[in-house]
């Protein structure tokens, strides 16, 4: 690679949970696990190892139908705390090699490894002795995608799982983005990718010979995004110690909730619990937010920015005031939920003179 060229490596723990969860309990390893609640009491699927997925379980889905699908099913409740120990491990190797680390969530990151402290110069090689650093240390694999962006280096991360190591160079990106699908892009999921492919527009390739405002009228303020990503084009760098952007809590219930005096005790409770997470790290919000999902699956989100605030009353009051303009306590609640966003530290929060600003009301797709 050219010295000028950025070595970006995506590194992505596989089937994490569940393999950790396998790796501690030799009776696990070789059968479908997943990891999360219990079917019987709504529980989603948080990690499916990769026996399980050979059955079609993944994470996010409901556990009852995980085991519908596959009987044999080991249900595992999750142990965050072991994972965020092992976690710890992988994150301490990956700033031990560079200090240019973006973690994602508690498997996931990228790094910048154009210098590094092994003095590799080929990120394919940084990449594999970290692959083989983490199995050495915690027992598990680890794939890893190599590649001049991080757009790149996230779909060479999950070319070849479990256990991958895939390089794109400079001169390899034409040919690989020409095998891409469309729905390979960042913020296509499935609604934009029906839009687009209803347009004709199939390959990744295809949107830079779409008329630009043909793309625009399709996708709306994601067009000049995806043009850029369809050149293989990314020039986001690789940021350590993200700030959080949200906190929150949310709650899917064994019984459906119909009773309003216990539904805004459900999100006072979890209003106060976000108002606490935001004083112990010194930061305010803008905006809070309530979730709800009633008993057909709908689910609505209510959202209110005003002045940034950590008082418990104040965020209590305003998520109260959200789960108002609901239809809780009309319809059967499956799922209640309530966050806050738009965070900021407390210097920064009185540089800003900020109006209160309308209310937004949305769905989740």
């Amino acid at each position: 690679m050219d010295e000028a060229v950025r070595k970006i490596i995506h590194v992505d723990m596989d089937a994490f949970y569940a393999s950790v969860e396998q790796r501690d309990d030799p009776a696990l390893r070789g059968r479908p696990v997943a990891v999360g609640g219990r079917p019987d009491r709504r529980g989603v699927v948080a990690a499916a190892s990769y026996e399980a997925r050979a059955f079609g379980v993944h994470s996010a889905m409901s556990m009852a139908r995980a085991v519908r699908l596959c009987p044999a099913l080991a249900i595992v409740p999750p142990d965050f705390a072991r994972y965020r120990a092992v976690s710890a491990t992988v994150f301490g190797l990956f700033r031990s090699v560079t200090p240019l680390v973006e973690p994602l969530s508690l498997d996931e990151a990228y790094l910048d490894v154009t210098e590094n402290a092994w003095e590799e110069p080929l990120g394919v090689q940084v990449a594999r002795r970290l692959k083989d650093a983490i199995r050495e240390a915690t027992g598990l694999t680890a794939s890893a995608g190599v590649a001049p962006n991080k757009f790149l280096a996230k779909i060479a991360s999950g070319w070849k799982k479990p256990d991958g190591l895939t390089v794109i160079a400079p001169q390899r990106v034409e040919s690989f983005l020409q095998q891409l699908p469309v729905d390979a892009l960042w913020g296509v999921g499935p609604v934009t990718a029906r839009k687009l492919k209803a347009c004709g527009i199939e390959r990744l390739v295809q949107i830079r010979d779409t008329d630009p405002d043909a793309l625009q009228r399709t996708v709306g303020s994601l067009a000049a995004w995806l043009r850029q990503l369809a050149a293989g084009i990314d020039e986001r760098p690789v940021v350590p110690n993200r700030p959080s952007k949200s906190a929150g809590s949310e709650n899917t219930y064994t019984e459906d909730l119909t009773e309003l005096p216990a539904i805004r005790e459900e999100i006072a409770e979890m209003a106060r619990r976000a108002a606490a997470w935001l004083e112990r790290k010194t930061l305010v919000a803008r905006t809070v937010t309530v979730k709800v999902r009633y008993d057909d699956f709908s689910t609505i989100t209510r959202s209110h920015s005003a002045r940034p605030t950590r008082s418990e009353p104040e965020i209590v009051a305003r998520a109260l005031q959200l789960l108002d303009r609901t239809d809780c306590g009309r319809r059967p609640v499956r799922l209640l939920g309530v966050s806050v966003h738009n965070l900021m530290d407390e210097e920064m929060a009185g540089s800003q003179t900020v109006g209160t600003l309308p209310w937004e009301e949305g769905e989740d797709l």
